[in-house]
């Protein structure tokens, strides 16, 4: 088996529950995101160990989540990266639908709202992983991200990916095999079947 990376969104926040852009807005977990990291961790701790360390943003729903998961698995907590946060989503972070569809009409996401691009997100994220794999070389690391984040870097590392939306703690494998990423396990949310909230 080759070097693995899994890639793990956070857990909810009270903003993913009501549906507002959340971007680079540090809101904390609420009670359903710190039982879905525990669901993961459990999940884990159950399974053949093959995280070495966990790293995460440095957004405190990122931080937390891993700091579940870490605990539960016993592996350290690398350094937080700024690198590994959520898209910036300029005007819109803090927004409903229905506040961004009244405030700039239905054609919101082509207008310029200051919101980071998909080129930025990937350029950012592509240099994180790069860096994060020179530096643990051999080890299989965990990184606790963002939902626009690692839906780009899906996009990025594995072209051919289907794209879909990732929920709350979904959780990724993706597999090193000579110069590309392989996907293993993608947009797994079956540890959360158990959790009654």
């Amino acid at each position: 088996m080759g070097l693995l990376i899994g890639l793990v969104r956070h857990g909810k926040t009270d903003w993913n529950a009501k549906g507002i852009i959340q971007g680079q807005t540090d809101i904390p977990l609420n009670e359903e995101g710190i039982a879905q990291a525990q669901a993961l961790a459990s999940r884990l701790s159950n399974e053949e160990r093959i995280w070495d360390a966990v790293i995460s943003s440095d957004l405190q729903r990122a931080r937390r989540t891993a700091a579940i998961i870490a605990e539960r698995l016993g592996i350290p907590v690398l350094e937080p990266d700024i690198r590994l946060r959520e898209r910036y989503f300029g005007e819109i972070e803090g927004t409903t639908e229905q506040e961004r569809l009244e405030r700039w009409g239905a054609d919101w996401r082509e207008q310029s709202v200051g919101m980071e691009s998909d080129a930025e997100v990937r350029a950012r994220g592509t240099e994180a992983i790069t860096d994060l794999m020179k530096r643990e070389e051999a080890r299989n690391i965990l990184v606790v991200s963002h939902g626009s984040f690692i839906a780009q870097m899906l996009k990025e590392l594995c072209a051919d990916l289907e794209d879909s939306r990732l929920g709350n703690l979904s959780y990724s494998i993706l597999e090193r095999q000579g110069d590309a990423w392989q996907p293993l396990l993608h947009n797994c949310t079956r540890h959360l079947d158990e959790i009654k909230v």
